[in-house]
């Protein structure tokens, strides 16, 4: 099977595995593939350095390399030692375009790790004005409600117990007549589900139905992300979100009203242009009001071709020194999170002999004995490193 390296987002994950079927049926069992991300020079720089790294290490395996950013630019990826080949995001999932038979391509799903990371939409119609992926990605649009069931089956036949759902823009998923929150009451009811996880949700646009779904249905991780960006309004208006400012904290009032064990997490950009220190100041007062349990903080990185690039950039020493005590915070606010959970009973989903996920998305490691990769556990959280749960063994027969 070809390898594959994927950065950034976990549909880059998910689209990776698929790829690599799709070489090894077209006979390219030795290539690597790199799934490149746009969001930031940052992600885009990793993927170079390890590309060069790739073809030092084995002269001649050819690397084809696809992803947001090589859709975005492909000469300049082209002229990368070692690439043979880019591909599009248009044809990445194509088999045509790796030599393969023709054959029924299903939703991208991780196979190979314990849970199932299952694309079910792509694509975004929104225009924020730091976001190259409406770009490189193209409209928004929602995988069949059976395609996705199907690929959700599977998953639970091959043992991954867990199914996280992912996309660009999850929330706007409809296929069908259908949506999201229908999506996941759907994909709860097929038999041998443990949990269903829901990645990224945009504030502007979670479904109503999905509050009462978190309500009635334990197995619906109580774990909610916002993709919030900003706390600021003035901040929000320029990068063109759709939420105002309150609306991430009012969601998770909402979400803790709903299910009073809700995680909350975020992303957020420290130093967007023309941002001041009160608009700083508003995003950490964001932190202390959600309490989240993760925070990803990204420092702003002016993408070519948007809005924003276009706009009175910050010094980046700046916009890096925001992101470090808006990560700080964070941490704090994570590691109160884990400390809230010592003595509790976790349902943990292992993804190997002593590391765990838990319901609310944190890491576990197990202290004494092991347990079997892709099964759940009940376990007894006894400490924590950091934000990281600790627990001693296995708690058997619990309820």
């Amino acid at each position: 099977m070809p390898e594959t390296l994927a950065l950034g987002c976990r549909l880059n994950g998910a689209e990776a595995e698929t790829m690599a079927t799709l070489a090894a049926a077209g006979g390219l069992r030795d290539a690597l593939i790199v799934n490149t991300c746009a969001v930031t020079a940052e992600a885009e720089a990793q993927a170079r350095q390890a590309i060069r790294r790739a073809a030092r290490e084995a002269p001649g395996r050819p690397i084809i390399v696809t992803g947001c950013a090589a859709t975005l630019a492909p000469d300049a990826w082209a002229a990368l030692p070692g690439v043979a080949r880019v591909l599009g995001n248009a044809e990445k999932l194509s088999p045509a375009a790796w030599g393969a038979p023709d054959m029924q391509v299903a939703p991208a799903a991780t196979t190979r790790r314990a849970r199932a990371f299952l694309e079910v939409q792509q694509g975004c119609d929104h225009e924020c004005t730091f976001c190259v992926i409406r770009i490189a990605r193209g409209p928004s649009r929602g995988m069949g409600l059976e395609a996705v069931l199907g690929a959700a089956r599977q998953a639970v036949a091959r043992g991954q117990l867990e199914v996280v759902l992912t996309g660009v823009d999850l929330a706007s998923w409809q296929a069908d007549g259908q949506d999201l929150a229908q999506l996941a009451r759907a994909v709860l009811a097929i038999p041998g589900l443990a949990r269903l996880r829901l990645s990224s949700l945009d504030p502007a646009a979670i479904p109503e139905g999905l509050w009462a779904l978190w309500r009635d249905e334990e197995r619906l991780a109580p774990f909610l992300h916002l993709s919030a960006q900003h706390a600021d309004g003035l901040m929000l208006k320029r990068m063109r979100r759709r939420h105002g400012a309150g609306t991430a904290e009012a969601l998770a009032e909402r979400a803790r009203a709903t299910r009073p064990d809700m995680a909350i997490s975020a992303d957020l950009i420290a130093g967007f242009p023309t941002e001041d220190q009160a608009a700083h100041a508003a995003n950490l007062a964001l932190i202390a009001a959600l309490r989240p349990a993760a925070l990803h903080v990204f420092p702003y990185s002016a993408r070519p071709g948007t809005a924003a690039a276009r706009m009175p950039a910050l010094p980046a020493a700046v916009g890096r020194a925001r992101a470090a005590e808006l990560r700080a915070a964070g941490a704090a606010s994570a590691e109160a999170f884990a400390e809230s959970r010592l003595g509790s009973l976790e349902q943990a989903m292992f993804e190997t002999a002593t590391e765990a996920t838990t319901a609310h998305g944190l890491r576990l490691r197990l202290l004494r004995g092991e347990a079997m990769r892709g099964a759940m556990h009940p376990v007894r959280v006894t400490a924590r490193e950091g934000a990281t749960l600790l627990a001693e063994e296995l708690t058997h027969g619990a309820a």
